[in-house]
């Protein structure tokens, strides 16, 4: 076990850095405020008219008092569908709450936003919710109030293979996993959104305001000529006394949300993933200190120890290949008594043991060897791994091509794709081309992925993209005989930057779901914790095959 971290310095440059990444959280916090109010002031007032919580209140309710609800992709959507008014969220809440001390996975349609309504990325996002609770074998509880697809983007919400019919095969499958679902009806229910409350274990519906069928009143009239109410036609009380569809008549949301408490409270124990955890011992140097080693622009070196130092219990950690592979950090630590496996970019510029200088954040070969044998390792041992991106890619070059790059950086690729333990993903900075991949970006199944606010994300960084895509631009531009003056390359080069820099913030990862959730660098323990926590819920664990990995 070896000790690692130092003092800060409190100087200048440490007050800089640490005032900007302040700036940068109360920027993501004053999005996160505004995102909360869904619809607004006064569609939340007219929720309320009706007599109904807000999506928000009735999480609230329905979540254990004293323990915070761990909202997961609230970007979602963010900056996208503004020609249609945009949508705060996507219209859906979702995250992890404890529920009768259960781990459960809640997902809520919020009415207040375009009455619950689902947009393209709203599906996505209802997806990457059954995915968490299939991966980690939590229950599912989902709060219904939906006037069902956007029409005017049915296209792209209908069809394919990851669209809105996908949600409720997935229902099944889960179901089949033996992972409960409850579905609360506490309004509209239309169309093929009626099959998803229907295709959970078990189904409860709020009277007067709770109503399911596949065609409503409307259409039905259009359809055969027939005249009938909602109420009358799938209401709570036809679909539970006449026709058996729902299981429970709830006569408010409150009583509603009593019910599933009750019911959540009778699950039975399954056991858990077994991973080694001991009591919590805090860091030996203050977490707030991060915010101070980090740089304000993500191509600064910065020592990656130190960053490790505010993590860590007790800032200790059993480092694999301390003197090897030094662009990469491997090493089995602690964070919140949990065990883990830590595979971090060293950020530092570093000397090989011949000499060399390494560039930090750069994976060279003999980094990627060492981290592809340290996750066969985690894999064996039963130990979670922790991704610390920060990241610019793999060496380039002809020695780094003569000496085997490609080789090397698919052994790591080949053990991070086929790895079994829980992998937990945190993009401190960088995160560009295939260093992505490596160091388990979303295409590699991360259990949980998170980004610091200065984190950017990219095949390349904007300064090295906008000269490769300003010179495209200019041959284009040249073979009509266009003329170009150096004001004009800097206009141009300005022009394509700054919409690069736009694409590579956390804010737009976020609102695709490319990350789960942009967190402060000072909650960074707290999150990995409970991210091992919701994955020790599943006791399953896949045997680990590398496939053919070569030497």
């Amino acid at each position: 076990m070896k000790r690692i971290g130092h003092p800060v310095k409190n100087d200048l440059q440490f007050n800089q850095r640490e005032d900007y990444q302040k700036n940068l959280l109360r920027k993501i916090e004053a999005a996160r405020t505004q995102i909360k109010l869904g619809g607004g002031k006064n569609a939340i007032e007219k929720q309320h008219a009706k007599g109904k919580l807000t999506a928000r209140e009735r999480i609230a309710l329905l979540c254990d008092s004293g323990i915070a609800f761990h909202e997961l992709n609230l970007f979602a959507a963010y900056g996208m569908y503004e020609e249609y008014g945009g949508a705060p969220s996507s219209g859906t809440i979702f995250g992890i709450g404890k529920v009768s001390g259960r781990d459960c996975v809640i997902i809520a349609n919020d009415a207040t936003v375009k009455a619950g309504a689902w947009f393209p990325i709203t599906a996505k996002k209802n997806l990457r919710a059954q995915e968490i609770a299939i991966e980690n074998r939590l229950p599912l509880i989902y709060l219904v109030d939906s006037a069902g697809v956007f029409l005017p983007l049915q296209e792209d919400i209908f069809p394919d293979k990851e669209h809105f019919g996908r949600i409720f095969r997935n229902n099944a499958i889960i179901s089949s996993m033996g992972i409960p679902q409850i579905s609360a009806i506490m309004g509209p229910c239309v169309a093929g959104g009626a099959y998803l409350p229907i295709m959970s274990d078990e189904a409860l519906i709020v009277k007067g305001e709770g109503s399911v069928f596949l065609a409503g009143s409307h259409l039905v009239k259009a359809a055969i000529g027939e005249d009938i109410d909602n109420e009358s036609l799938g209401g709570a009380v036809v679909q539970s006394n006449i026709s058996g569809v729902t299981d429970y008549v709830m006569q408010n949301d409150k009583e509603c949300i009593l019910q599933i408490r009750s019911l959540v409270s009778k699950f039975g124990n399954k056991g858990d993933a077994g991973f080694s955890r001991i009591k919590s011992a805090p860091p030996s140097f203050a977490e707030r200190e991060i915010l101070g080693i980090l740089p304000e622009d993500t191509f600064k070196p910065y020592d990656s120890y130190e960053l490790l130092a505010r993590i860590t219990d007790n800032s200790e950690i059993d480092e694999y290949k301390a003197g090897f592979g030094k662009s990469i950090i491997t090493a089995y630590a602690r964070i919140d008594g949990w065990a883990v496996g830590i595979v971090s970019n060293q950020r530092s510029i570093t000397k090989t043991e011949k000499g060399e200088m390494q560039i930090g954040g750069v994976i060279y070969s003999d980094s990627a060897d060492k981290a592809a044998r340290f996750i066969m390792n985690c894999n064996q041992k039963k130990i979670p791994l922790v991704f610390l991106q920060d990241v610019t890619g793999f060496m380039v070059g002809s020695k780094a091509e003569h000496g085997g790059i490609i080789k090397d950086g698919a052994k790591m690729v080949n053990a991070v794709a086929n790895s079994v333990v829980p992998k937990i993903t945190i993009i401190l900075g960088n995160s560009f081309g295939a260093g992505n991949y490596a160091m388990c970006g979303k295409a590699y199944d991360p259990r949980f992925i998170y980004a610091y606010p200065n984190a950017k994300i990219a095949v390349m960084g904007g300064s090295q993209a906008s000269s490769v895509l300003l010179d495209i631009k200019i041959k284009q531009m040249e073979k009509g005989n266009k003329v170009f003056t150096e004001e004009d390359r800097k206009k141009l080069f300005s022009e394509i930057k700054n919409s690069y820099d736009e694409k590579s913030n956390p804010l737009y990862g976020a609102a695709r779901l490319w990350i789960d959730d942009i967190i402060s660098p000072l909650d960074t323990r707290r999150v990995i914790s409970d991210s091992i926590a919701y994955a020790s819920n599943n006791p399953e664990m896949p045997k680990f095959n590398p496939g053919i990995i070569q030497t």
